[in-house]
């Protein structure tokens, strides 16, 4: 019998998965065919959402909407039969690719973090034990002592997964090592990274991979109690991850006694309130305790002194979810993976001027080519390749030229940027870098708790000073101020907010310094993207007067007759560039200077 896969993430959802859903289900009925139909979460590559997966053919189609469901069902009937049109086309070579295996975005991928995600129903607990789940926390309480999984996870190389790369085995010793009775685990899947969105599919496909790292990270602290600290805004994943949490109860992976080990673990969901500096770990655990989430100095550490003043660990999503993995197949699985310095796999939420966007897991030393031009398909449009940002807001932007740096914790922060959470957003040539440093700047500004000096002020005189380099006004000596204010704020900050703040800044500065200068003592952005300085003209010698562009104009800024010369008022000129794009490509007649 078939089975038909439509995912059921957020984003799977608002394209249309859940009408594609009603109406598979309709058409199935009505032709009396009997198919196994699942709701896994997201599959990943949301481009190319809705998607249905027949397996175990393996046979994949993209975009897919309520009205192609009955060509689909008819190629079940016939088991020799694909539904033509459906299948997936390659945005370079525009080839139809039936099958998922052979899709470019999936096949050069490394899977285990994301193993589960479009495959498993996050809702049903049996789907994730039939596929190995749980056996982790078996074999660790059954088998092993706390201090043989704190070794083995020490041994394996992991470094956290959410943004600092600090070793997750030295830290879950340092926290079995602190005295106290009473211990806590936090899950930390306060994802604010504007474009970041691999924990919330994680968090949503595949719940039961976190518990299992939550259980496991428990028993080897000593800790009964842990919190899923979860935004608000990701309702669905708090929805599937209460269930897990219900059914894991059902089957004895929590509650007392776990599996007649002795061994008592409870797990709460905790809603944030969606403010980015809760993602820092004393901000957050703040936030738990009812308080403003503020981040506080450290020593002593949370794995010292964290909630309610006892003994804390915190890990990310994906970190978690990679350790029922390093129990099941051994330190040394996850060691041979990655580079020297980082082990295992990382994922990335490549979003921007890329064909493919979407969520990918690679190894750790693959390079930044690889993923933008062989997983990601490229720029599309014909358009040149300018900059990727990894880290999310507080990463640093570095140029073609490093795409065949190989990404680890180590090279991206010799590099100027960070792994930070996995955002990854690629730019083209129609970019220009320091709108762009201005634009991630005003995250942080107004993401900051205002706590420290140079972060509330220095980033604002930062902004301010981006804003008058955009608009015409900047001064060659802003730039040596816009570095000494970099230093200042990345030394003076107490968080990881106000120390990277300045990152997006200090490498536009050294990899696009040209782009700066040209705003400043050109009057120009070579991109073409700043409105202060830029300015449309029609050209007299091609224009028609077709009027396509005064009719099209908001603002009635353009003038002429029927086939007479237009002319554009610069005094009512907005700079929309709706007359750019409405001008006929046979004339050409619109021009931005």
């Amino acid at each position: 019998m078939k089975t038909v896969l439509i995912s059921q993430g957020t984003c799977c959802k608002s394209a249309g998965a859940d009408r594609v859903l009603a109406a598979m289900e309709r058409e199935l009925s009505e032709v009396g065919l009997e198919a196994i139909v699942k709701t896994p979460g997201c599959h990943g590559f949301s481009e190319i959402d809705p998607v249905v997966v027949i397996e175990p053919d393996g046979i994949l189609y993209a975009k897919v909407k309520a009205e192609d469901v009955p060509k689909i069902v008819q190629s079940l009937m016939d088991e020799n039969r694909l539904a033509k049109g459906l299948y997936y086309r390659d945005p370079v070579t525009n080839e139809g690719i039936p099958y998922a295996q052979d899709i470019p975005f999936f096949n050069k991928q490394q899977r285990t973090i994301l193993k589960n995600c479009g495959v498993l129903d996050p809702r049903d607990i049996n789907d994730y034990m039939e596929a190995g789940g749980y056996r982790a926390v078996r074999k660790a309480l059954l088998e092993m002592t706390p201090a043989q999984v704190v070794a083995e996870v020490k041994r394996s190389g992991l470094r956290g997964l959410g943004g600092a790369g600090f070793p997750t085995g030295k830290k879950w010793e340092m926290c079995a090592a602190a005295h106290g009775e009473i211990k806590y685990v936090i899950c930390n899947a306060d994802e604010g990274d504007p474009g970041s969105f691999q924990d919330r599919s994680i968090l949503e496909g595949d719940p039961h991979a976190v518990l299992e790292g939550l259980i496991l990270a428990g028993y080897a602290v000593g800790a009964q109690e842990s919190y899923l600290y979860v935004r608000a805004e990701y309702p669905l994943a708090i929805k599937n991850l209460q269930i897990a949490i219900d059914q894991a109860k059902e089957k004895g992976f929590i509650g007392d006694d776990i599996l007649g080990s002795g061994f008592k673990f409870d797990i709460k969901i905790f809603q944030g309130a969606g403010a980015f500096v809760c993602g820092e770990e004393t901000a957050l655990i703040q936030s738990l305790e009812g308080k403003r989430g503020m981040p506080y100095p450290r020593p002593p550490y949370p794995v010292i002194a964290g909630l309610h003043g006892k003994p804390t660990l915190i890990d990310n999503v994906k970190t978690l979810a990679s350790v029922r993995w390093i129990i099941n197949k051994g330190a040394d699985w996850l060691a041979s993976r990655g580079t020297e310095t980082s082990k295992g796999t990382a994922v990335f939420s490549i979003t921007g001027k890329v064909a493919n966007c979407g969520l990918v897991e690679v190894p750790m030393g693959i390079t930044m080519r690889e993923i933008v031009f062989e997983i990601g398909g490229g720029v599309p449009g014909g358009k040149k390749f300018k900059a990727v940002q990894t880290g999310g807001p507080s990463g640093g932007c570095l140029p073609g030229a490093l795409l065949d740096t190989a990404i680890d914790f180590d090279t991206l922060r010799a590099a100027g940027s960070m792994m930070g959470s996995g955002g990854m957003v690629v730019m083209d040539e129609d970019t220009c870098m320091v709108d762009t440093a201005r634009y991630f700047l005003d995250f942080s500004l107004k993401e900051s708790c205002g706590q420290c000096v140079p972060c509330r002020l220095g980033t604002m005189q930062m902004h301010e000073i981006l804003t008058r380099i955009t608009q015409g006004e900047g001064k060659m000596s802003d730039l040596d101020l816009l570095m000494e204010l970099s230093e200042g704020v990345a030394k003076g900050s107490l968080c990881g907010l106000g120390k990277t703040a300045p990152n997006p800044v200090e490498t536009t500065l050294r990899y696009f310094r040209d782009e700066y200068e040209a705003h400043i003592n050109e009057r120009r952005c070579p991109s073409r993207s700043c409105k202060a300085l830029i300015s449309y003209n029609i050209n007299a010698e091609k224009c028609k007067g077709c009027s396509i562009c005064l009719k099209a104009c908001p603002v009635d800024a353009i003038t002429g007759a029927k086939k007479e010369i237009h002319i554009i008022d610069g005094s009512k000129c907005t700079k929309c560039g709706i007359c750019l794009d409405v001008c006929p490509d046979a004339f050409g007649a619109v021009e931005c200077f």
